[in-house]
């Protein structure tokens, strides 16, 4: 597959946490962007392994971390990671927010819901 098929560097992210879980109050540990739509989602990680769950119901084939410092791809079908262009700031959730997160919805044992 071509790398650069799925990705739109144009579209900036969807905000600063993933979709799901601010809709069902949820929290998560890492986030993931859909290189297409901007789309953030949580890792397969966290609880809701919400990024996963929209490539799979999109159809939409690649993410990109959403964490601070990290830049890598991943390509779904492929199963591979990979280098790939920048996309639309910001590259990452702010700075200040908590890993899991959101900070008021973690649960005290956050470490024994993780998958």
């Amino acid at each position: 597959m071509n790398a650069n098929h799925g990705i739109d560097v144009s579209i900036p992210p969807s905000g600063p946490g993933c979709v799901e879980c601010e809709a069902n109050g949820g929290w998560w540990l890492h986030l993931r962007r859909c290189a297409q739509c901007g789309h953030i989602g949580c890792c397969d990680n966290s609880p809701g392994q919400h990024a996963t769950a929209h490539a799979q119901s999109s159809g939409h084939p690649v993410i990109r971390s959403f964490e601070p410092g990290e830049d890598w791809f991943f390509n779904y079908p492929d199963s591979a990671f990979f280098a790939g262009p920048e996309l639309e700031p910001p590259a990452h959730h702010p700075l200040d927010q908590s890993v899991p997160g959101p900070a008021s919805r973690v649960p005290a044992d956050w470490q024994q819901r993780l998958h």
